[in-house]
């Protein structure tokens, strides 16, 4: 299987499907019902990896952990405005799963690029003191970023009116999601480059 089938096939399987179902579910049974359904599909991912490769899979852990808050916070309802940011509750969540994993001895970025880059030698390139770097700084990034759209779409719901946050909040949303993805892609060109460089010198290997 190419890398670029198996990415998406992971996408599909851990995010894509399980919201689609839930889409198409919500209109014949309760939101609670349709998130408990469509919850099955990654933690059967979950499941299978856990018996293949005897670990957990970070991202299907991490798709799963966001579709089980989900659950919990529509199971435990709330006013209006809490409804509005309800996204931005696993937005945070998920961000502070992201600077929490450094504290950890490797971020959960490393675990989730292992997971999409196929044939990667990311055990031993552990090894270099720069490639520790990039895990945590990209770990870092997506920490802050997830964690910075929540803290604004939170003050944007309590000082403005339903229907202006209901315009602009997506904006923010794909917003920061975008710019982190762009950084993402520009500082893994770089820094795959200045690694190879780092590698053939033999220099920062610890």
């Amino acid at each position: 299987m190419s890398q670029k089938i198996y990415v998406i096939l992971t996408l599909l399987i851990n995010g894509i499907i399980p919201w689609a179902l839930y889409t198409v579910l919500s209109s014949h049974m309760s939101s609670l019902a349709a998130l408990s359904i469509a919850t099955l599909i990654p933690l059967l991912d979950n499941l299978f990896q856990l018996v293949k490769h005897r670990k957990l899979d970070a991202f299907g852990g991490l798709m799963l952990f966001t579709f089980v808050l989900t659950i919990a916070l529509v199971f435990f309802g709330g006013d209006e405005k809490l409804l509005l940011i309800r996204e931005s509750f696993i937005t945070a969540s998920v961000g502070l799963v992201f600077l929490g994993s450094l504290f950890f001895s490797r971020p959960i970025m490393y675990h989730l690029a292992t997971r999409f880059v196929i044939g990667n030698d990311f055990s031993s390139s552990w090894s270099y003191a720069y490639f520790r770097f990039v895990m945590r700084l990209m770990t870092v990034v997506w920490g802050i970023m997830l964690t910075g759209e929540a803290a604004v779409r939170v003050y944007m719901v309590y000082h403005m009116s339903t229907e202006r946050y209901l315009v602009f909040s997506n904006f923010v949303l794909y917003g920061f999601i975008g710019a982190a993805v762009l950084w993402t892609i520009v500082y893994r060109r770089h820094s795959a480059v200045k690694f190879l460089q780092i590698k053939k010198n033999g220099t920062l290997y610890l």
